[in-house]
């Protein structure tokens, strides 16, 4: 039996065998619970969705639970589902399925940009439809889709569900775990954040209950890995975790409403939630290499995406401050400052120059805390009068280099209307917004707002004090990338950036999608040799060798990558800038080759017949061997950047060889503590 056609029922009482006929009667007329299960294309995960009643810890009454295996094993054991609105009945319990109906799903579609060029999209999809067997008779559906890759459920309000306005306060999806799991979360203490904080390796049970724990939620089971997030976020509040009073289990929290507490969704049927995704794969590096957050994303809405580059951008003096002793004048927000690192961005064959905040004058709200709101008097269309966008733009276009620019949000969201077709006329490339730090109801609307509007107008976007990504980047291929990172800037005024931190992102964060971690800082240090400069002072330092912020460039998946330092600090110490010229941005292909979070990674990406490995240790010395099993037959060129023998003390030293290898070799890779390596593997011509 195919896959798409299975299906189990299962009554949730037993009845004497004299009644069998009776009751068989009554059931093909009746609606009555039973359980349903839906399998992946390749068999290996079964969903199982039931409506039964369950004894302590589980909450009394007859309820819809759903459970999920990988390899006949329980990745999450039965767990219940409900719904709390306001003014309302929750919707929990008695209710009884009406309708099922199954498809399957088997595509190949394209990427614009991301870490895979070609995608492949296939599962079996489930939707029941329950209704409520008392008053007030409601009805809701529920799909469920298996992945080879992972599984997803979401549930809908339809038209004819009794729901017409509706003000949803708690979604309370709980996750039951076996045994008591090894996990990395993200406690970011409240909704109104950044979304910037360490994924903490403990016991699921040694989660507070009730502490808010971002997306994605990575977690250890004893034969399989898997992370917990969201996929199309569209017109809904975003999702968090908490523990609950059951150790071994984790329920659903949205982000709320500020003008409503109390509320998190204010919507009319008919309606669809976002999907609620459990990735899932035999190693952790399966998760980074899976797409089933873009799969569950609505196709690409832009028609001619051919103005959408990825690429490299220089950054200003927002990170590295002051620290350019060959810059002859000033250097600050002014015009011969940004040619400055126009000229590096230029020499290095980069794509973009960022100008970030205050080319407008003060960006926020001087009456408020810092970012909390826009300055009223701020006017996104007028430069300051030592800064002249368009003369940049015309400055950096002789040279093959496009500019962005940098926008607080508040006020984006009053004056883009008015300002982003002007951007368009001067030749701006893209924007950089920030301070969201929200991810409630309104302000997931205004981020599709910008989103769509700045395509309309050809601009790419990077969101900063963001949320975490949910695959709208499928939809609207413009936003290039996001924060929602504890990356390098941190640095400057913190000694939170270590190595450990930095090989834990790619099996957390970076999951959900692109992060903007701002790679390439060249004032290396060790551990024990790193300092904070603070706030704004000159020349920050980071924790790594040379070689793993080279690195970064191929494990850190971001079509736009920022980089962080200044124009000095790479021609005075210019080890790896020949692989800054080369490395690209977007991917054809993604492989993980090895690694453990918070401990190392080994990443393989291609472009084109050109592929780019990326390995990064944390603070202890690590050796590894890799199989280059996954190249066509052939020789090839390696160029190799590693960690020189004395990084251990001097981080910010690299060797360098090439070599003539062919597919099906094997090469060594030795890694310093905090170091790396990076390697460009090219077939012989």
């Amino acid at each position: 039996m195919i896959a798409e056609q299975l299906i189990t029922r299962s009554h949730t009482m037993h009845y004497p065998l004299k009644l069998s006929f009776i009751l068989l009667f009554f059931i093909s007329f009746t609606a009555v619970p039973f359980a349903a299960t839906v399998l992946s294309p390749d068999g290996r995960i079964a969903v199982s969705v039931e409506v039964k009643e369950l004894l302590e810890p589980y909450p009394a009454g007859e309820r819809l639970y759903y459970s999920v295996a990988y390899n006949g094993k329980a990745v999450l054991l039965d767990s219940p589902f409900r719904l709390d609105f306001k003014g309302l009945p929750s919707l929990a319990t008695h209710l009884v399925i009406v309708d099922e109906s199954r498809r399957s799903i088997s595509e190949t579609w394209q990427t614009v940009v991301g870490k895979s060029r070609s995608v492949i999209n296939a599962c079996n999809e489930m939707t029941l439809k329950l209704r409520e067997n008392r008053a007030p008779n409601r009805s809701i559906t529920f799909s469920v889709r298996a992945y080879d890759d992972g599984v997803a459920f979401r549930y809908g309000l339809p038209a004819d569900g009794g729901f017409d306005a509706f003000k949803l306060s708690r979604e309370v999806s709980e996750y039951h775990f076996p045994g008591d799991p090894q996990v990395w979360a993200v406690n970011y203490g409240g909704f109104q954040t950044h979304q910037e904080g360490e994924y903490n390796k403990k016991l699921l049970s040694a989660c507070r209950v009730g502490e808010t724990i971002g997306c994605p939620l990575l977690l250890q089971l004893p034969h399989a890995w898997a992370a917990l997030t969201e996929a199309n976020l569209t017109d809904w509040a975003g999702l968090y975790f908490a523990r609950t009073t059951t150790p071994n289990a984790v329920v659903s929290v949205l982000s709320p409403r500020l003008d409503e507490p109390d509320v998190a969704v204010i919507s009319q049927a008919p309606r669809l939630s976002p999907w609620r995704v459990i990735m899932i794969g035999d190693r952790a590096g399966d998760l980074i290499e899976s797409n089933i957050i873009l799969n569950l994303a609505d196709p690409c809405e832009i028609e001619d995406t051919s103005w959408i580059k990825p690429g490299i951008s220089a950054w200003d003096r927002w990170w590295p401050g002051s620290y350019a002793p060959d810059f002859n004048g000033t250097m600050g927000v002014n015009n011969p400052s940004m040619k400055y690192f126009i000229d590096l961005a230029a020499e290095m064959g980069w794509e973009y120059q960022l100008v970030d905040w205050e080319w407008y004058g003060p960006p926020f709200d001087p009456n408020q805390p810092m970012g909390a709101a826009g300055n009223p008097a701020a006017d996104l269309s007028k430069s300051i009068a030592v800064i002249n966008i368009p003369e940049l733009v015309d400055y950096a276009g002789k040279k093959g280099v496009k500019i962005l620019v940098w926008l607080d949000w508040d006020n984006a969201n009053r004056q883009m209307d008015r300002v982003f077709p002007l951007y368009e006329k001067w030749g701006v490339a893209g924007v950089k917004v920030d301070f969201m730090a929200r991810d409630d109801q309104e302000m997931v609307n205004f981020y599709h707002r910008l989103v769509k509007l700045a395509a309309k107008h050809h601009l790419a976007v990077d969101f900063h004090g963001a949320y975490k990504p949910d695959g709208f980047r499928r939809t609207y291929p413009n936003l290039l990338t996001r924060e929602g990172v504890l990356g390098n800037e941190y640095n400057k005024w913190s000694d939170r950036i270590t190595p450990t931190h930095n090989v834990t992102l790619p099996f957390t964060r970076m999951l959900c999608g692109p992060m903007d971690y701002t790679p390439g800082g060249f004032r290396n240090k060790t551990p024990a040799t790193f300092r904070i400069v603070g706030g704004d002072a000159p020349g920050p330092f980071v924790m790594t060798t040379r070689a793993q912020q080279l690195a970064m460039l191929v494990v850190y998946e971001s079509p736009l990558q920022v980089m962080c330092d200044s124009p000095y600090n790479y021609r005075v110490s210019p080890a790896g800038l020949d692989f800054l010229k080369r490395v690209p941005t977007t991917w054809d292909e993604t492989k993980v080759l090895d690694g453990y979070p918070g401990e190392f990674i080994i990443i393989a990406r291609r472009s084109g017949d050109a592929w780019f490995i990326g390995a990064m240790t944390n603070e202890q010395a690590r050796s590894a061997t890799i199989a280059l099993d996954f190249l066509k037959s052939g020789q090839y060129k390696l160029l190799h950047w590693a960690d020189a023998e004395e990084a251990a003390d001097y981080p910010d030293r690299l060797t360098t060889f090439e070599n003539i290898i062919a597919a099906g070799d094997k090469i060594n890779l030795k890694m310093a503590g905090s170091g790396g390596a990076v390697l460009m593997i090219s077939p012989m011509k």
